[in-house]
């Protein structure tokens, strides 16, 4: 299963890991694996320590580091680094799917973000992924102001592509406004889970037992009634 977003810093990975830690309480082996983590210079944890130190999935992978805190394929150019290839990316997630029940791949930044370059020279993406692995995807989306077109343009993009995909609210306000009201009916239909902002500081152990409730069947949640989950956070 891939885990896009409607742009960078919308919740990806703490979606990744309330995913992972719902389906691990659902009985299932999970493995995550993060393509291209950017932005390593500092030494900060990436991505994968973070889904590690909520859900302690069975496995967490990076396939591939750059310094810079840009797009993939941008960073390894400004890195003089080899750009990640998408046939070893494929590979290293089949490899993963023979030992694991489910597999999370997160992508980087937004679904049409240049990940690296193919044998012909043109760059691939996280679509191109989603394609290649046959896979379902869950696209994170904001929930104020611009969510509806941002949302509306990946969904068709994978539409497109003959990807499956549902919408998760990456961080849910405690205050929510009259915009992310109005907004959750549109969202609705396609709606596989929302959660509570400020969930990534959350102690590893409330998270994961609180991950369920966050999340549809669809995603080894429990949440079925998206008004009575907005009644009670909101």
């Amino acid at each position: 299963m891939l885990v896009t977003g409607t742009d960078t810093d919308v919740g990806k990975t703490v979606v990744t890991a309330a995913v992972a830690a719902a389906a691990q309480a659902d009985g299932l082996r999970v493995a995550v694996v993060k393509p291209a983590q950017t932005g390593t210079d500092g030494g900060a944890p990436g991505d994968v320590d973070a889904v590690k130190r909520l859900a302690a999935p069975l496995t967490g992978r990076t396939l591939a580091s750059f310094p810079d805190p840009l797009a993939p394929l941008a960073a390894a150019r400004i890195a003089e680094l080899e750009p990640l290839a998408l046939h070893a990316v494929v590979e290293a997630v089949r490899e993963e799917a023979e030992k694991h029940d489910l597999v999370l791949v997160e992508g980087a930044g937004g679904l049409l973000v240049p990940m690296g370059l193919l044998p012909s020279g043109r760059s691939w993406t996280v679509a191109d992924l989603a394609v290649e692995l046959g896979c379902p995807a869950v696209v994170v989306a904001r929930a104020g102001l611009g969510t509806l077109n941002h949302t509306a343009l990946t969904l068709e993009a994978l539409d497109r592509r003959a990807v499956p995909a549902g919408v998760v609210i990456g961080a849910w306000p405690v205050t929510p406004e009259l915009v992310h009201w109005a907004n959750l009916p549109d969202l609705v239909p396609n709606l596989l889970g929302a959660l509570p902002a400020g969930t990534g500081a959350m102690d590893p152990g409330v998270f994961r037992r609180s991950a369920p409730g966050w999340l549809t069947p669809v995603l080894h949640g429990v949440l079925d009634d998206w008004r009575a989950w907005a009644e009670e956070i909101g």
